[in-house]
């Protein structure tokens, strides 16, 4: 018999932790928020805290070891993503948009461009601010989601 799906929430700069907690109550579904440290644990059983040594890239591994097939992974970084994806996991960014195997190698291509316009002019890329609009697409993506989820 198939497990239930499970939450996975990159959570040191995630700022749609609440939201995921609503979705996971709802459906009865478990939480796992992983961070090097930081967030105030959750109250509700169904949430778990994990917190990794504050390495780069600690959090990011220890999802990706630890998350499986039709997991639902909330994440902006986009390694991570790609790793999500391989495993089977579905991967949403806290704006909403969900990364697929259509779109997940124009996003790395992206990533490494910017990375290298960094390098060369030196000036940091600016992210753009999260909105109420994020917040509401991203909760109905997410519920969209775990049905799809629950259903597989």
């Amino acid at each position: 018999m198939p497990t239930r799906p499970r939450i996975f929430v990159d959570a040191d700069a995630c700022p749609v932790k609440a939201e995921c907690e609503r979705v996971a109550e709802r459906h009865r579904i478990e939480m796992i928020m992983v961070s090097n440290g930081g967030i105030r644990p959750s109250r509700n059983p169904l949430v778990r805290s994990v917190i990794v040594p504050p390495e780069p890239d600690a959090a990011d591994d220890w999802i990706a070891e630890n998350a499986a097939q039709n997991d639902v992974i909330i994440t902006s970084d986009i390694p991570l993503a790609s790793r999500g994806l391989e495993i089977g996991a579905r991967v949403l960014r806290p704006n909403g948009q969900e990364f697929t195997n259509a779109n997940i190698g124009n996003a790395l291509a992206g990533r490494e461009i910017a990375a290298h316009m960094r390098e060369v002019t030196g000036e940091q890329g600016r992210n753009a601010g999260f909105t109420p609009k994020d917040r509401s697409r991203f909760s109905n993506v997410l519920e969209v989601t775990i049905q799809a989820a629950l259903r597989a």
